[in-house]
């Protein structure tokens, strides 16, 4: 399992989010942006941002670190907003501590101009994991310290809100990606990143997640079942055939830049002003 903390202080709300995560911070002297268990959305969100952002991690890209943070609900008492408190309350245990990345900004394709093969590589990663979440209207990607990070997982392996109908053979849309238009070398990012998803790595990242998040799922026979089966759907996804990958017709336009040039595009995943 992931690094355990303790939440020493509920800081605020991230009112943009759709489940409501909140700024805390906690025992090891770190600030976090916490999702809560007892979001609408459920604990798989949960696991698909364990899972996902971690099998990210060790394919080379950035993302902040994750750890599992205990939650007492008395830390929500003095908060007016009655909306917190029931979500805190319902929140008692472990939750998803996130990193915070204090001075990050929104990734923005009118501004940053992505490098052709980050953009393939990241477009190849949201394919594989189901990811449906990386848009115009919410990249989900932070410019922070030099490089792009990868943030926001919880709407990938959407597959297992209903696990009779998981196809590991269903083709991504990437018609609304964010970096579509830029990621001209997916054949290269799917030689580069494809035989890297093994099964080691898969029960690697899967085992990070607590079994009290995956015990009681449906037609499961506890958390080890529920773990082989996000390792089997996406072995056979990332082992072939790769046919769920989108075709260069299958991704929007490129933005249009208004008003003249913009200075200072960055090259997304080398760290380069231009």
């Amino acid at each position: 399992m992931l690094e355990q903390i303790t939440a020493t202080r509920y800081v605020a709300p991230l009112r943009e989010g759709g489940s409501l995560p909140g700024v805390l911070e906690a025992d090891d002297l770190g600030t976090y942006v916490v999702k809560f268990r007892g979001a609408g959305q459920g604990r798989r969100v949960l696991v698909a941002e364990i899972v996902c952002a971690e099998l990210a991690r060790r394919l080379g890209f950035a993302t902040p670190e994750l750890k599992v943070i205990d939650l007492d609900p008395q830390l929500g008492a003095r908060e007016p907003d009655e909306e917190i408190q029931d979500l805190l309350a319902a929140s008692a245990g472990l939750n998803l501590a996130i990193d915070f990345l204090p001075g990050a900004l929104g990734f923005d394709p009118l501004g940053w101009e992505p490098d052709a093969g980050f953009a393939s590589r990241v477009l190849w990663f949201d394919a594989l994991i189901h990811n449906v979440d990386r848009s115009w209207r919410n990249p989900n990607l932070l410019v922070w310290h030099g490089g792009v990070w990868l943030i926001d997982h919880g709407a990938a392996l959407w597959f297992h809100h209903n696990w009779p109908t998981a196809d590991p053979r269903r083709r991504f849309d990437g018609r609304d990606h964010v970096l579509g238009p830029y990621a001209t070398e997916l054949a290269r990012a799917d030689a580069e990143l494809a035989g890297r998803v093994t099964r080691e790595l898969l029960e690697e990242v899967t085992a990070l997640v607590p079994d009290e998040w995956l015990d009681g799922e449906p037609g499961f026979d506890g958390a080890a079942a529920v773990r082989l089966a996000y390792v089997e759907h996406l072995l056979a996804r990332a082992a072939g055939p790769r046919d769920w990958l989108p075709g260069p017709a299958e991704v929007s336009p490129a933005p249009r830049r208004e008003g003249g040039t913009i200075g200072g595009f960055w090259r997304a995943g080398r760290g380069e002003a231009g």
